[in-house]
């Protein structure tokens, strides 16, 4: 039998619960559900962080100690999750009495071992981030992370030798590529690997810090909550087993935000390599969630609180958006208007309508019983092939965590059913005595489609799929459902009310008309003035969900939004040698879908040798949003233009450098450079 262990980042306890945390849980517990639908004996830890000098400091300030304090906080994660219909197998706390036995253990052997040893430290030290920083690491004299002050510490602490795994772990990464995902993550840590890897201080001493795991071969010291927290994965399922008596480590994934990839995937793993207990066997670093461009922040404003968005509409719906709109590694930006237009689209509009159709037409023309096909013909043959393709994608993609594209993979199931329907106009055949048999089929051959999709659509929405599913008097018990041909017909249907009903949104005031000026035809000769050309970085890289030859890029351009742009690039440039790059981004281009992802723009690139592009490249040094101007042409005012627009001029290349006619594209006084031959186009 297949084995499914996943397990989130234990949160730090003296945080309020914010989006953040809520994606990665939910995306464990919809993992989860996903591979106990399909046969996988399953388990998922979550947890606490519960030890460290911000929670003594936190208590202190309460006037509590730090066990009472832990014990009321540690239930504002409990309690979200319990809303947000979090199914997790166990819920661990660094204070658990098991968990802080275990890191003693794997403490008191590594020192058995000599790999742990003491020395006096001295160094600048963070109180927020709880560790040391070098001279090097500082930015403004402050917290590289935090931002927040520093001050120099002198101490005798112990250390972890961690650099003496170096190697070890850089070997496990180039014969393991997939260990971290996505794999630029992956080339981060490699990146970081080229440095040499210092050891790890794992103490600190009592007379500073008391809350914490007291160090077995040492009662002056306790624990870096690093090295507490991070054995917390093993140390939840030691004496745990699968039904069937297996043992459930290793972890099958892994989950955490990008921005604590170095203590996951460097600190982590040499220690587990130390203590001879075996890696997980994937790290999964998501993403972000951002407002504005920028991450979201408590402190900034910035922040979405989850309860907010559930109370005014649902935890379904909610746990839906956050799975569908961010595809899993990505950055993705939050705003009221995506959740909206999201959930009215994709839950209202289509699946919404398609069982409420469904649901009323059976009652009102078979007394609510579902009747049996008689004869099925071409579309709704169409519609069984598409189930069938659906079952394999969803099946396929979950594997390989593709969240995002398994639910728009059964999502294009719910618009089949929709466009069948319209095809077959049941309404329609309703009023005419003689097709009778042809409506009974379409009904049937709908309703089964609506169940599939309703059991594909359980592990993200599981309460509001179970109401849906009992309006067509069915359930949904395991992979055995997840195939054509449950229903047989003489099935009675359950009452019903909309499932997803539409959010009113208010309509946005109308557009100021258009200037004289605005409603001029644009010209050959008005492009160059108008074409708003800006130096953008390129931040992550994946592929095209539905077309083998595009990227998906999202790309910071210095305004108030990360930019999403499909690019066929493929052919060009492999993502190593995209992500972080500098390029020049056609930024006033108007925004258009391509194969189901709206583009924000577009790249520009020379036409290379064998028939590769080759990208244009703004100088090193230039500011991230910066606008390349033609030498000679007074910019205009901007306008959005088109590609038919951008199409009237001709942009070559002479000297490795851009010309419009006789006027060179520059920065600020620099050349933009392309690397091709000269005459070549550019595009």
């Amino acid at each position: 039998m297949k084995n499914f262990y996943i397990t989130t980042p234990i949160y730090y306890v003296n945080d309020a619960p914010h989006i953040g945390h809520s994606y990665t849980t939910v995306l464990a517990d919809i993992l989860t559900r996903f591979h106990k639908l399909i046969g996988y004996q399953t388990f998922f830890l979550t947890g606490t962080d519960e030890h460290g000098q911000k929670v003594q400091q936190a208590a202190a300030k309460r006037q509590v100690d730090p066990q009472t304090h832990v014990d009321e906080y540690n239930l504002r994660f409990k309690n979200l999750w319990n809303k947000m219909d979090i199914n997790y197998d166990y819920f661990i706390r660094t204070t658990d009495a098991d968990h802080k036995q275990f890191v003693r253990e794997c403490l008191q052997k590594l020192w058995d071992k000599g790999e742990i040893y003491s020395k006096e430290y001295e160094g600048w030290y963070s109180v927020g981030e709880e560790r040391f920083f070098s001279e090097e690491e500082l930015v403004d004299s402050k917290d590289p992370i935090s931002g927040r002050p520093v001050e120099w510490l002198k101490e005798k602490n112990y250390f972890f030798k961690m650099g003496m795994y170096q190697q070890r772990l850089i070997t496990h990464l180039e014969e393991n590529p997939d260990w971290i995902l996505p794999d630029y993550r992956r080339n981060e840590i490699l990146g970081f690997l080229k440095q040499p890897l210092n050891d790890l201080c794992i103490s600190r001493p009592k007379s500073r810090l008391n809350w914490g795991i007291p160090l077995p071969f040492d009662d002056e010291y306790v624990t870096y909550v690093w090295f507490d927290a991070l054995i917390n994965y093993v140390s939840g399922v030691r004496d745990r087993t699968y039904e069937n008596g297996e043992p459930i480590w290793p972890a099958s994934y892994h989950l955490i935000g990008k921005d604590i990839l170095t203590t996951h995937c460097v600190y982590w793993p040499t220690m587990l390599m130390a203590l001879e207990i075996p890696l997980p066997k994937h790290v999964l670093a998501h993403g972000w969630w951002l407002t504005g461009g920028s991450k979201m922040s408590k402190s900034s404003g910035t922040g979405v609180n989850p309860m907010d968005y559930m109370e005014q509409f649902g935890v379904d719906a909610f746990r839906y958006f956050l799975a569908r709109e961010m595809v899993v590694g990505q950055d993705c930006t939050f705003s009221d208007d995506a959740f909206k237009r999201r959930i009215n689209s994709d839950l209202a509009n289509d699946l919404g309508n398609v069982l409420n159709r469904v649901h009323r037409l059976v009652l009102t023309n078979f007394e609510g019983k579902l009747p049996k096909a008689t004869q099925i013909d071409a579309p709704a043959q169409e519609l069984i092939t598409l189930a069938n393709q659906v079952k394999e994608q969803v099946f396929s993609g979950i594997t390989q965590v593709k969240l995002s594209q398994v639910i728009e993979d059964i999502m294009s199931l719910v618009r089949g059913i929709n466009r069948y329907l319209e095809i077959k106009a049941p309404w329609k055949l309703a009023k005419d005595d003689s097709a009778k048999d042809e409506l009974a089929t379409v009904l049937f051959t709908a309703a089964e489609a609506v169940r599939l999709s309703l059991c594909f659509l359980w592990p993200v929405m599981p309460t509001k799929t179970i109401e849906g599913l009992a309006m067509l008097g069915t359930t949904c018990e395991g992979e055995k459902d997840l195939h054509w041909g449950k229903f047989q017909g003489g099935e009675s249907f359950g009452e019903g009310n909309p499932l997803f009903p539409r959010i009113e949104v208010e309509k946005a005031p109308p557009p100021p008309p258009k200037t004289k000026e605005q409603n001029k035809p644009i010209l050959a000769t008005d492009v160059p003035s108008l074409l708003d050309l800006r130096c953008a970085k390129i931040i992550s890289v994946e592929d095209h969900p539905d077309a083998e030859s595009l990227y998906v890029l999202k790309v910071d351009a210095g305004e108030s939004e990360v930019r999403t742009i499909c690019s066929g690039l493929k052919k060009s440039y492999s993502k190593d040698e995209l992500q972080d790059r500098l390029i020049l981004l056609f930024s006033n281009l108007k925004p258009a879908p391509l194969r189901g992802i709206m583009s924000m723009g577009m790249l520009l690139a020379g036409d290379g040798e064998e028939g590769k592009a080759v990208l244009v490249a703004p100088p090193a040094n230039t500011k991230i949003g910066a606008r390349a101007l033609f030498k000679g042409i007074t910019p205009s005012e901007s306008r959005e233009l088109k590609i038919k627009d951008f199409d009237k001029i001709s942009l070559y290349v002479k000297d490795n450098t851009i010309f419009c006619n006789d006027n060179r594209l520059e920065f600020n006084g620099t050349p933009v450079s392309c690397d091709v031959k000269d005459e070549a186009s550019v595009h």
